[in-house]
């Protein structure tokens, strides 16, 4: 038997992955010419035939005015990054606050993938809202001593498997920010998979926030790029400090093109994505636990006991025979323990979910046979 490296096994299991036709977690690899042509026919499909210039018209304009109607909005703006999105959002929301000071989870994208950003390039003052697999809710707002330039709620919070607060918990949070006279902006990254958890339009969920950022690669499939939404004045506001960032690009349509296919081809498909993830979830064995218990969108994490090599030994046996695309495993920060992550996409649809469940559950087994190679 061969051993391999955890780096070894994890760039095999991508590789291999990629070259399946259906996958229960992440979308179906496509080349480069596969995009562009699928975003050449979108273009003949969408009646776009003028390129955008430095952000505006063409499509660019026409995919956020489809936000603004989506959203329930005044404004939209395009950025060509999530990370440029907030971070303009909260400059914004500080400067009129009078006070740098904000309050965002400590699991946040802000705190855990940025490098620093928002403190070093807006001298932003971090009070943390909550602190790690813990959703938001009014009391959080109401611990938090003195004057808030804003509140951040990331929803989901992906870091703790894509927690959502309920319905009810969200809205006594915006009126807690409300009645203390905080702007409270939504990270919405992943907004379209949290939609079906709250039961609610999109322009409901915005209208309990002051601004939001939404994602357009993650579960639309788009090929980069975000955009923030509020009132017309934020707005404004926001595309000064995209210009200041270096944010206004003399050519955004084919990421804007991608954007308005995900939303037509995508967006209906995430429900049955959602309820797939959930009825996977299910049928996992009680020895891999599922954070949280019941997906409340169509990613989690799951947890085993365990060798992440030996286990991804095993799932990279699973791939090369079934063609079926699975994530890797990894150690957890619990010594003797692994996780993963599921994200559910159109590609795990055509399979059956307890089948699924019952592979994974034969590749983390403590007592499963090693693969051999």
């Amino acid at each position: 038997m061969t051993v391999m490296s955890s780096d070894d096994l994890a760039t095999r299991i991508r590789a291999a992955s990629r070259s399946c036709p259906r996958a229960v977690s992440g979308p179906v690899f496509r080349p480069p010419s596969q995009a562009f042509a699928d975003l050449a026919r979108a273009c003949a499909e969408l009646g776009v035939d003028e390129w955008d210039t430095y952000g505006e018209s063409g499509p660019v304009e026409r995919l956020e005015s489809e936000l603004t109607e989506l959203f329930g909005v005044q404004a939209a703006a395009f950025f060509p990054s999530g990370v440029m999105a907030q971070q303009a959002a909260l400059r914004v929301h500080t400067d009129r606050a009078g006070t740098r000071k904000v309050a965002l989870p400590d699991l946040s994208h802000l705190l855990v993938h940025e490098e620093d950003g928002p403190r070093l390039l807006h001298g932003l003052e971090i009070s943390l809202l909550t602190r790690g697999f813990q959703p938001p809710a009014a009391q959080h707002v109401e611990a938090i001593p003195g004057r808030l330039g804003a509140v951040l709620v990331e929803l989901p919070l992906r870091d703790a498997g894509c927690l959502l607060p309920s319905w009810e918990d969200l809205t006594a949070l915006s009126e807690a920010c409300r009645a203390r006279g905080v702007a409270l902006h939504f990270d919405g990254a992943r907004i379209w998979e949290s939609q079906p958890w709250f039961g609610r339009p999109l322009s409901e969920i915005a209208a309990l926030a002051d601004s939001l950022y939404v994602s357009f690669y993650k579960g639309l499939g788009g090929l980069a790029g975000a955009a923030l939404l509020g009132p017309a004045d934020f707005i404004a506001e926001a595309r000064l400090w995209r210009r200041r960032h270096g944010g206004t690009v003399y050519r955004l349509t084919a990421e804007a093109v991608s954007a308005l296919a995900g939303l037509r081809d995508q967006l209906p498909n995430i429900p049955a994505a959602v309820a797939w993830a959930r009825a996977f979830a299910a049928e996992l064995p009680s020895f891999i636990a599922v954070q949280p218990g019941v997906p409340h969108t169509n990613q989690f994490h799951v947890y085993a006991a365990g060798s992440a090599d030996a286990v991804n030994e095993r799932v990279l046996a699973i791939i090369e025979e079934r063609r079926i695309g699975f994530p890797a495993w990894h150690p957890a920060q619990e010594p003797g323990r692994i996780t993963t992550e599921f994200a559910v996409t159109g590609a795990a649809l055509a399979l059956d979910p307890a089948e699924m469940a019952a592979l994974v559950a034969a590749v983390a087994a403590p007592s499963a046979a090693p693969a051999r190679h």
